[in-house]
């Protein structure tokens, strides 16, 4: 379906964005063109058209879907817990017009298929494991209120667009369970638990400070999986619809870092848990059954290959990969 096609990725300097390019540069004959903002190219390759945009301006937006078959949005405004505990509003504003404002250009431009990337941070914290049908019940988890909320109105967005129109355009959504890997955000003010973790044992720290008690459980997804789900929902899903990618168990806090620690040949380190340090949900597990039965997708790889994969990324470009 991508050949002789234009595809728009945004937020092509981002964590999620320079892995998808790097997934969609594989389809032959697909022409990519990518946003940046305030950080620059990522990857070298002529094949990507890079194209400078704030994307909350409908100049912007509109110059960047101008042409353009297929629509990948990346690009979002995130951070750590601190932040999210400090300065929860951070998220809502930009987010909420920028995602608007990509849709808006999309549909007047005549984007045939757009796929958003949203959260799991749009569920409650009562299902376990959540499912797509969950993402309307009840109230996002009270960390994640703000966020949630913001995704949460998005996915109504792009509802609208995907079915509630005349001439509908083809929007899906994924909801992500964590993902890690190459390219994510190492700032310790803005990193969450995998790269704030993977950066502490990498480069020695000693102790190794961890935030809270170690017991937070996670759906964690290494980011080469994740960007091969994103190609199968695209490939595979159509209309309006709505599918989880994740891998459906949980690791703890605790056995992140002590995967870690031996990866890194570390054994010995001592370790540190600050139980007064903000943490986030306690548990989040996302049910992949839609994902296996109607895309055929698993996540592939397993926690300690994505964890060695990332920490040899970090010792080789993690020093000089730039940090916002």
């Amino acid at each position: 379906m991508f050949e002789g096609k234009r595809a728009l990725v945004t937020g092509g300097a981002g964590f999620v964005g320079v892995n998808l390019i790097q997934r969609l540069l594989k389809e032959d004959d697909l022409r990519i063109r990518a946003t940046v903002h305030k950080q620059g190219p990522v990857l070298g390759d002529d094949r990507i058209e890079y194209v400078t945009a704030d994307l909350t301006k409908e100049e912007d937006c509109a110059a960047a879907v101008c042409g353009c078959d297929y629509m990948f949005m990346c690009a979002a405004v995130t951070s750590g817990a601190q932040v999210i505990q400090d300065r929860p509003l951070t998220h809502v504003t930009p987010n909420v017009v920028m995602n608007a404002r990509l849709l808006e250009a999309a549909y007047a431009a005549g984007v045939k298929k757009t796929l958003f990337i949203s959260s799991s941070t749009v569920y409650s914290s009562s299902a376990e494991p959540v499912k797509e049908e969950d993402g309307a019940s009840g109230e996002p988890y009270e960390k994640y209120f703000f966020a949630g909320w913001m995704k949460r109105f998005a996915e109504k967005l792009c509802e609208m667009y995907g079915k509630r129109i005349q001439r509908p355009m083809e929007t899906l959504i994924v909801r992500p369970a964590n993902i890690y890997g190459e390219y994510m955000d190492f700032a310790y003010e803005t990193a969450h638990m995998v790269p704030a973790q993977v950066r502490k044992v990498v480069e020695g720290q000693d102790p190794i400070e961890v935030w809270g008690d170690g017991t937070d459980e996670k759906d964690l997804i290494y980011v080469g999986d994740f960007v091969n789900g994103v190609i199968a929902a695209f490939e595979g899903l159509h209309g309006f619809d709505v599918v989880n990618l994740g891998t459906g168990r949980a690791w703890s806090t605790r056995e992140v870092v002590d995967t870690l620690i031996t990866i890194t040949e570390r054994q010995g380190a001592r370790v540190v848990y600050d139980v007064s340090k903000p943490t986030m949900i306690p548990r989040r597990v996302l049910d992949v059954n839609k994902a296996r039965t109607q895309l055929g997708f698993e996540a592939a790889t397993d926690l300690k290959t994505g964890l060695r994969r990332t920490a040899n990324w970090y010792k080789a470009c993690g020093q000089t990969w730039p940090r916002r």
